[in-house]
């Protein structure tokens, strides 16, 4: 197990150093002139030079790359093009605080709802029960989060004053107001992602259902409450919690029309804004943390499932 750990984590540091090339090469490699872009096409040459210096561009690749491996570890990224003496880290880290705040909310409901559904497919397997679960998550997951968003804005947001039209709490709200502006947003990935957790739930627990094991804990006389909790349960989860770590990148930084829509400064907002304005150090910071946080998302599912899969855990100390 210990061996396996290491393992990861110097994987993940090569995924770390491949992440800080590829945003370093995206601005030397891209068509164009980058500073002209930004500067605007009647700059004059005195301020091309100043936002050439200002991105790095006059360095050679192998200095670039050292300033940036240099600044992520000081978690000085520079300051944003578009708004002046205001730190990239500062920016970044107000808007992935907003988007930590709604995926863990989202987490919250989605994950109970969308696993205890899936369970129940599989436990009524082939009943109308299940058929509806399944054929209803479906149809859910093929809305996209925009669509959705923009439906629950309509029937939801304008007819009943309890639910927020933005998702945007003033300054200085309490923990329960800030939960209901945060509602439809939530609202809108448990519409979304409840069905593809759920099939996923219902695929895995059916197949630890008709396991050797779980044959074995029926024969031993256990009741069907504790060979689920005991059997069932943590094996049909583990393809839950690989999903989960693959979706918590998305989650972070890609729902931007969900933002958009409903007007909340999280990450996938902040880049898009940051794309829209050329504001590049911005946007090579907000790029860099959704990427570290898909990393360090991976890394924990794997973690958890080699905790969770006795099968796994078996291996990897036999490795060890």
């Amino acid at each position: 197990m210990k061996r396996f750990i290491i393992r990861r984590l110097l994987l993940s540091v090569v995924t770390l150093g491949i992440i800080l090339i590829l945003i370093t090469l995206i601005p030397n490699i891209a068509p164009g002139d980058p500073a002209r872009k930004i500067a605007g096409g009647t700059a004059s040459p005195e301020r091309l030079a100043a936002v050439t210096e200002s991105l790095g561009l006059d360095k050679s690749v192998i200095e670039q790359l050292t300033d940036l491996v240099t600044d992520v570890f000081t978690l000085d990224l520079g300051e944003s093009f578009t708004r002046p003496g205001t730190s990239v880290w500062s920016l970044v880290s107000t808007s992935l605080f907003n988007s930590t705040k709604l995926v863990v909310f989202a987490l919250l409901l989605v994950l109970p709802v969308a696993i205890i559904g899936g369970l129940v497919a599989a436990y009524r397997r082939d009943t109308w029960l299940d058929r509806v679960i399944v054929n209803l998550g479906v149809a859910l997951s093929s809305l996209p989060e925009f669509v959705v968003g923009a439906l629950f804005l309509v029937l939801l947001a304008v007819p009943i004053d309890f639910f927020r039209v933005v998702a945007d709490p003033p300054a200085g709200a309490s923990f329960l107001t800030e939960l209901q502006y945060l509602l439809l947003p939530v609202f809108t990935v448990l519409t979304v992602y409840f069905g593809y957790i759920a099939r996923i739930t219902r695929a895995s627990t059916i197949t630890a259902i008709e396991s050797d094991y779980t044959r074995t804990a029926f024969m031993r006389g256990l009741s069907t409450s504790e060979v689920f909790r005991k059997h069932v349960l943590r094996n049909s989860l583990v393809p839950t919690v690989a999903v989960v770590g693959t979706q918590l990148g998305y989650l972070f930084g890609g729902m931007v029309g969900l933002e958009l829509i409903y007007n909340y400064p999280g990450l996938g907002r902040m880049i898009f804004d940051a794309v829209d304005s050329a504001d590049y150090p911005l946007l090579r910071g907000g790029v860099l943390t959704v990427a570290i946080i898909y990393m360090l998302a991976t890394l924990a599912a794997d973690l958890i499932i080699a905790w969770m899969n006795p099968r796994a855990r078996l291996s990897l100390s036999e490795g060890s």
